[in-house]
């Protein structure tokens, strides 16, 4: 294989958070989060909402999603997210093993529509349904589109208005960041609970779980421990963020993936190659004859993303921090030559 683009967790971590772990080998630390590296990550983190609030650390997106859901609904509420949604497609029906429906809606470029989700509420019937009592979202989508800051206010205040609430998925969301302009004060003040991905975004593992809302924050350390969720050694799961809450470390990883995707979706374009999402983030989904989805899948790892009619195939390409546009070139220049023999 040349180069990887499966996903943009195949690489351990980004140096400086590397440089921190090594740092931090000789010392000795209190468990279960109660350590200074948990501590100081937290402050890092509320300096960039600007504001005070709970914030948990766990080791991975389906788990963070999972807990955070469980923790929160009761056993009879359910979560509403796109069909396309990683927590009803790709987490092996994690939300629903704890009890909770998810209540699917359609969306749109792998968004949320505030009408469909409207359209839930008119036709539940009391008693005899699940109760949507919160929407999920995530900052990229599973199709690498974003929310603006105006989208994201308009679902919030359904959101208030509905009494739901909103949970977003941030495992790439320094890629989403990026892309949409949404900063972390946004994020602090138009959703209830949201976490900030470590595992895909220059992190060896992590996920900052972050809740604005603190009402339905009683009792997470609990519900944490409960769904086996809380290490023992916390302070592994907090380091990197230590690292990359400093100066924009996080929002400069994020805006490396798009600049490489970018590039090579411009390149893929000038080629004649058309795509499956309008993707802005570091994911982009090329439509490719099958038989040459076999070829990039041993080359460079890509993953097979929908077959789509007349044997053509939607693939995906995932850029991460240790992208280059050179990578990006090559493949670029393969497909060149693939083209003409």
């Amino acid at each position: 294989m040349i180069y990887s683009f499966r996903n943009d967790y195949s690489s351990i971590c980004h140096k400086k958070v590397m440089d921190k772990l090594i740092e931090s080998m000789k010392e000795q630390n209190v468990g279960y989060g109660e350590d200074y590296h948990s501590d100081n990550a937290k402050k890092l983190i509320i300096e960039k909402l600007g504001h005070d609030a709970d914030i948990y650390f766990l080791v991975g997106g389906t788990q963070a999603n999972t807990t955070v859901i469980s923790a929160v609904l009761r056993p009879y509420e359910a979560v509403i997210a796109v069909e396309s949604g990683h927590i009803n497609v790709h987490e092996t029906g994690a939300v629903e093993g704890q009890g909770h429906k998810v209540i699917t809606i359609k969306g749109q470029d792998g968004k949320v529509l505030i009408h469909e989700m409207q359209h839930i509420l008119d036709t539940h019937m009391k008693t005899h349904m699940a109760l949507p009592k919160m929407v999920y979202i995530s900052q990229s989508t599973e199709v690498g589109t974003v929310y603006s800051l105006e989208e994201l206010k308009e679902i919030y205040e359904f959101c208030q208005k509905n009494s739901l609430y909103l949970f977003l998925d941030g495992a790439r969301l320094a890629s989403g960041m990026a892309a949409s302009g949404i900063t972390f004060s946004d994020l602090g003040k138009y959703t209830d609970v949201f976490y900030i991905g470590g595992t895909k975004n220059g992190g060896y593992l992590g996920e900052a779980v972050v809740f604005n809302n603190k009402e339905i924050a009683k009792n997470f350390n609990y519900a944490q421990k409960h769904y086996g969720a809380l290490m023992a050694k916390g302070f592994v799961a907090s380091i990197p963020f230590e690292v990359l809450m400093q100066d924009d470390l996080y929002l400069e990883i994020g805006k490396k993936e798009n600049e490489c995707a970018s590039y090579l979706a411009e390149g893929l374009k000038k080629l004649g190659y058309k795509f499956y999402s309008n993707s802005i983030t570091n994911q982009i989904f090329p439509i490719v004859p099958k038989e040459l989805f076999f070829v990039l899948e041993e080359r460079y790892g890509v993953e097979l993303w929908e077959k789509l009619e007349s044997e053509f195939y939607a693939i995906r390409f995932v850029t991460s921090f240790t992208t280059t546009q050179e990578n990006c070139q090559e493949v670029l220049d393969f497909l060149k030559k693939y083209q003409c023999n």
